[in-house]
């Protein structure tokens, strides 16, 4: 995720599939879109083309979501 935090470019629909389901998250497929959503937190979902390259968007919204991710673990892990 370091690289992805450095440069925004040049990042595939494979590269996010590979992030978010190392992060846990499942998908589904949708027209000319996947949906990932995590099982435990169902409203951290994203919506990625299957386009080759894809807008710096698509990368910002996975960093963001991957930081959601995190501080939510942290906290219902307080909360077991």
């Amino acid at each position: 995720m370091e690289s992805m935090r450095r440069s925004k470019g040049g990042w595939s629909a494979d590269d996010l599939e590979k992030l978010y389901v190392g992060l846990g998250f499942e998908f589904r497929e949708g027209g000319k879109h996947r949906v990932y959503i995590h099982p435990k937190f169902p409203e951290l979902r994203a919506t990625v083309t299957r386009s080759r390259s894809l807008a710096n968007g698509y990368i910002e919204h996975a960093l963001h979501l991957a930081r959601r991710l995190e501080e939510m673990e942290a906290k219902h892990g307080k909360q077991d």
